[in-house]
């Protein structure tokens, strides 16, 4: 039997702490979990208003309890957090073309904030008219 007796350097836990890239890296994928209870806050907010006046007085005193606004605040932080740094790497996943030309990066990541701030600002109408 042959031994493996190439030298290894331990790496330490918190390894994503020393570049900025690294920090942002695992900040983004930690904010799909963030995504993910944003989903289910919905999906349950919605699932509240179809079962009556009741049930959906009942979700927002839910919704208003300290520990539930502090976790929908975190949540809100991190989820900007992905918005952000997804906006920013589309041009590089996405090569878009117009005639055979690329499109420039700013421009296409200029286009999904124009198309957040639409859908944002229908979404804020819907719900206070």
């Amino acid at each position: 039997m042959s031994e493996d007796l190439t030298y290894r350097r331990p790496i330490s836990t918190w390894w994503w702490l020393r570049k900025r890239s690294y920090f942002l890296f695992v900040m983004r994928e930690l904010s799909s979990l963030f995504v993910a209870w944003l989903v289910l806050f919905l999906l349950l907010f919605v699932e509240a208003v179809f079962e009556g006046e009741d049930a959906y007085r009942d979700f927002l005193d839910r919704a208003s309890s300290g520990p539930l606004l502090v976790v929908n605040v975190i949540a809100f932080v991190f989820i900007v957090l992905h918005t952000v740094t997804w906006f920013g790497v589309t041009p590089q996943a996405m090569a878009l073309q117009v005639r055979g030309k690329p499109v420039p990066a700013p421009l296409v990541i200029g286009a999904q904030y124009v198309g957040l701030a639409v859908v944002s600002a229908f979404i804020w109408w819907l719900v206070t008219r």
